[in-house]
């Protein structure tokens, strides 16, 4: 039989939902909505504070992308994976919401157990279609369990994230399409436009004839109408640019061969592993991308990363073998990161070498700032 204290739950949970919902359908950043999420679990189940996970399903990594009651910041190093969280496989396997008072702390990682000094944890699955998209970990000082109306809250909680999780994801993939098929329209137009006007100029001066006055006027025009659309067209955005980091490319190719030790990832003999910090994004993004395809479209016995700068140019080179027949085009990323390149004056090379290991290269000035 419901009480009036149920009522009340459901009452602020059908306000929190659509609050939820409407801010899900705007432009809210990730951060800031799955904090609302994490502000909502609290609120509803007199939690303390929370935090959502999301779930990298290539390269099996977790990142915190919200938080309530306790700095985001404190979490950025916090990597993790349900079968080192007990309590999150468990939530997610059975799909619905655990919780625990008997060594809360045991239930993640040894790593991060002094993050965990609440009396109850309690653990929200985050699932829909047969997908993990995350899990919402929280506490609260007191040892009170949940009540039957507050689990089933945070599980419909859950559901609300799961859903706007995947259909961020599939937004931002439509984005990068949107992105490169910018850039596409973009190269099409200094070809119709600048190439064009140039090609003529230098049919024109090769010829050998000697041109007369309003033939090199003619001349001149041209090369100052290529000049103004040339302006024109790079005064647009090239691009993406890669979101900042907390963290180095040395400590994220040291994460990533203690995580996955199935790709095999070693930093070659002899790199440097100071990168110039305005770089250290688009590098991270880079190893990203290149570690994506290695993890989808090979089967390596070895990822070598190597980290060096000569004649004032930064190069980043990552390589792996056991590559299969390609099956289709280029991964979407790579062909994005390259553009991220160009707004530090730099460029992406990737594909086969004769030794048969692919391989993906950035070159870049090491000096300056984007």
């Amino acid at each position: 039989m419901s009480t009036a204290s149920d009522a009340g739950v459901e009452l602020r949970a059908v306000e929190t939902l659509a609050d939820l919902l409407f801010a899900f359908d705007t432009e809210d950043p990730d951060g800031g909505f799955y904090s609302r999420v994490c502000e909502a679990t609290c609120r509803l189940a007199e939690m303390d504070r929370a935090v959502l996970f999301l779930y990298d399903e290539t390269l099996r990594s977790v990142r915190a992308a919200g938080s309530h009651g306790i700095e985001l910041s404190r979490l950025s190093e916090v990597r993790a994976t349900v079968e080192k969280t007990p309590i999150a496989l468990r939530a997610l396997s059975e799909d619905r919401v655990v919780e625990t008072a008997q060594s809360p702390a045991a239930q993640v990682p040894a790593a991060y157990a002094d993050l965990i000094t609440d009396a109850r944890l309690v653990c929200t699955p985050m699932s829909a279609a047969g997908r993990w998209p995350g899990v919402i970990l929280s506490g609260r000082a007191n040892d009170r369990p949940l009540t039957a109306a507050e689990a089933h809250l945070l599980w419909t909680l859950g559901k609300v994230a799961a859903l706007a999780a995947s259909a961020r994801g599939a937004t931002r993939a439509q984005e990068r399409a949107r992105q490169l098929q910018d850039r596409i329209d973009l190269a099409r137009e200094i070809h119709d436009g600048v190439i064009q006007r140039l090609f003529g100029v230098s049919m024109a001066l090769s010829s050998g004839a000697e041109l007369d006055r309003e033939e090199r006027r003619r001349v001149a025009d041209e090369i100052q109408d290529a000049l103004a659309d040339l302006r024109t067209v790079v005064q647009r955005p090239l691009g993406r640019s890669a979101r900042a980091t907390q963290t180095t490319l040395l400590d994220e190719v040291r994460r990533l061969a203690d995580e996955h030790p199935e790709l095999h990832v070693v930093l070659e003999p002899g790199s440097q592993t100071e990168v110039p910090a305005h770089l250290e994004p688009v590098a991270q993004s880079v190893l990203t991308e290149a570690l994506r395809n290695a993890a989808k479209h090979a089967q390596p016995t070895s990822v070598g990363v190597r980290v060096t700068r000569a004649n004032g140019t930064f190069l980043l080179e990552v390589t792996n073998d056991g590559v299969r027949p390609p099956t289709g085009r280029t991964g979407m990323g790579l062909r994005l990161a390259a553009f991220e390149a160009l707004q530090h004056g730099g460029v992406i090379e990737f594909g086969a070498g004769e030794d048969e290991r692919w391989r993906v290269r950035l070159l870049v000035p090491a000096e300056g700032g984007p």
